[in-house]
């Protein structure tokens, strides 16, 4: 707990001169009931209490994650082209049918899409939604700290994915939070499968190259979360994907270390509300500077290329 408290008072100090931080990042990312998708687990009650589910007329359709008391971080593309209907947030929400005792709802008092995201290439693939109101922090209700600029993840870290999304590529949305871990893939490897020039240094993969585990349709938005020490940082947004959960593809996800200025424009930053920004940076060498593929050589800059067939993550926008 000291070396955390350390760390986040650091990362404070050093981007103190470029940004106004706050000290958010003392109690973000440290749910009190958690001591340690596709493929994945039913997620114990109050495990991630950052999680959010963004509802369409009552239908979840999307996840987020909750930064501080009033704003949840998300993924453009969920607010993309969306229909007519009463669009709310829910917090500490546990199942989609079911009690839900220590659930908060709030209406979207602000919305906003990153001004460079686009639909097609998916670059950008982040947003931010005020709450109507702010919401008062509880076991089941907290936020989750931020990857600060300058974070590090090679291959092979171990991440958390959560969301209400589809069981299989085909299935079901699931009653319960969903929980998986999976392990990142280096950018060079995912372009290996994407095309060069698709995954920017603004994004990163996860996935086990024999599948079976993944997010899918239904958790877009939603956050990928590592543990550093006792606290619990969010490196990415649930993107895109080919498919679901299958070998050899990892899915896609906003880096959120990237997004830091643009996150603090947003949000007002003369208040004590800005998020808690905690650097990580992985250990070793990084493998997947070596990796080469068609079109891919070591250590070469990506220039634009093609996609392959895709689709991003949430249950309005699937067929």
């Amino acid at each position: 707990m000291a070396l955390n408290r350390v760390l986040c008072v650091l990362a404070v100090l050093t981007l103190l001169q470029r940004a106004k931080i706050s000290f958010l990042c003392l109690v973000c990312g440290q749910p009190p009931l958690n001591t340690r998708i596709v493929g994945g687990m039913v997620a114990p009650t109050g495990y991630w209490p950052w999680q959010v589910s963004l509802q369409l007329s009552g239908k979840h359709f999307c996840g987020g994650s909750l930064i501080n008391n009033e704003w949840v971080l998300t993924a453009a593309h969920c607010l993309d082209d969306l229909p007519d209907g009463n669009l709310t947030v829910s917090l500490g929400r546990q199942t989609q049918n079911g009690s839900n005792p220590h659930e908060v709802s709030r209406t979207i008092a602000r919305l906003i899409s990153h001004e460079s995201f686009n639909t097609t290439t998916t670059r950008d693939d982040i947003a931010l939604l005020k709450l109507s109101s702010p919401v008062t922090f509880s076991n089941y209700i907290l936020p989750v700290c931020l990857a600060a600029p300058g974070s590090t993840i090679h291959s092979g870290e171990d991440v958390w994915i959560t969301g209400w999304g589809y069981l299989s590529e085909r299935g079901g949305l699931p009653d319960d939070l969903m929980e998986v871990e999976i392990p990142t893939v280096g950018n060079r490897q995912c372009s290996c499968h994407y095309g060069v020039g698709a995954i920017t240094d603004n994004m990163l993969c996860a996935g086990f190259q024999e599948g079976g585990k993944d997010t899918c349709q239904g958790d877009s938005g939603g956050p990928m979360v590592i543990k550093y020490e006792n606290r619990w940082i969010q490196l990415g947004v649930v993107s895109f994907g080919t498919g679901c959960a299958r070998p050899g593809i990892p899915g896609v996800y906003t880096r959120v270390s990237s997004y830091m200025s643009w996150i603090n424009g947003v949000i007002d930053t003369t208040t004590p509300k800005q998020p808690g920004y905690v650097p990580f940076k992985s250990m070793g060498a990084n493998t997947d500077l070596s990796v080469t593929c068609p079109g891919l050589t070591p250590a070469a800059p990506i220039s634009d290329g093609k996609f392959l067939t895709k689709f991003s993550r949430n249950t309005e926008n699937s067929s």
